[in-house]
């Protein structure tokens, strides 16, 4: 079904700003390969993430700890030949900018320079973080902050779990936008603190099991389309069943392979 209103495409920090200010809630997918950015890119969607979920979406890892920046970068160039024309964004992996706002920087600079990201995003907002951001934003690279759910701490955080400390939660998002970040994710924060903090900043805030009171929403591709039967997390919606239609798929091959039905004549070649 086509959209009844064009809306403009997102090319630059500012236009989420904008998007915001107009009050269009913005909409973010995950995407980790070219074949799906391909199909993600001609959908309305309006950014793609090249989320450090990868190493548990697609390594099949418990976290995202052990997802190196290299990785990331193989990621993100496979996404941005699928998606040319779309806002990209790239994490920034663990251990790649918590020793120091030297690495930090210099592997900021690295993942958006040798991917070519739109912008890249960062977890959490302690001191050494924030100078990073700061860093980076003056040297050009569009930022994006994370809060909340901070999965590559998620051992100090006593797991996977919904945040709830508000002024703790307000004080960083407030801090990341002095920073310079141009957006934020809220990711498994009680609805009325993510509300609380979309109304106290002037950046676009981007939830995921945060509520709707947030700019816009993030979601994993993988989980809206029923790839895993086994994982259904409460805050995400499911729009497909894809895992079904992928074993029905290779069972009626393997049942055609069996019966000689295929390869049939269409699919051979004659002299």
């Amino acid at each position: 079904m086509p959209f009844l209103t064009a809306v403009k495409p997102l090319r630059y920090p500012h236009d989420w700003i904008r998007a915001r200010a107009e009050g269009r809630k913005l909409t973010v997918l995950t995407a980790y390969d070219a074949t799906m950015a391909r199909l993600l890119a001609r959908s309305k969607v309006d950014a793609l993430l090249v989320g450090d979920s990868l190493g548990m979406i697609v390594q099949g890892k418990r976290s995202t700890l052990q997802v190196t920046l290299a990785e990331m970068m193989y990621h993100t160039r496979m996404v941005r030949r699928g998606a040319p024309d779309h806002f990209v964004i790239a994490d920034l992996p663990f251990a790649s900018f918590q020793t120091s706002r030297r690495t930090g920087v210099e592997n900021g600079l690295q993942l958006l320079k040798k991917t070519e990201a739109s912008a890249i995003k960062l977890e959490g907002a302690n001191r050494l973080t924030l100078k990073v951001i700061r860093a980076l934003v003056d040297a050009g690279v569009p930022v994006m902050g994370h809060i909340g759910l901070e999965p590559q701490s998620y051992l100090t955080m006593g797991g996977f779990r919904v945040q709830r400390a508000t002024d703790t939660l307000l004080e960083k998002a407030r801090a990341l936008e002095e920073a310079g970040c141009f957006a934020l994710v809220l990711e498994l924060i009680e609805r009325k603190t993510a509300e609380a903090i979309t109304a106290a900043i002037q950046i676009p805030t981007i939830g995921i099991g945060s509520g709707p009171g947030t700019s816009g929403q993030v979601l994993v591709t993988h989980d809206i389309l029923g790839l895993d039967p086994d994982f259904r997390p409460r805050h995400t919606a499911r729009y497909a069943n894809l895992a079904e239609t992928v074993q029905n798929a290779a069972n009626q091959y393997v049942r055609e392979v069996e019966e000689g039905i295929f390869p049939g004549p269409e699919q051979s070649f004659s002299p």
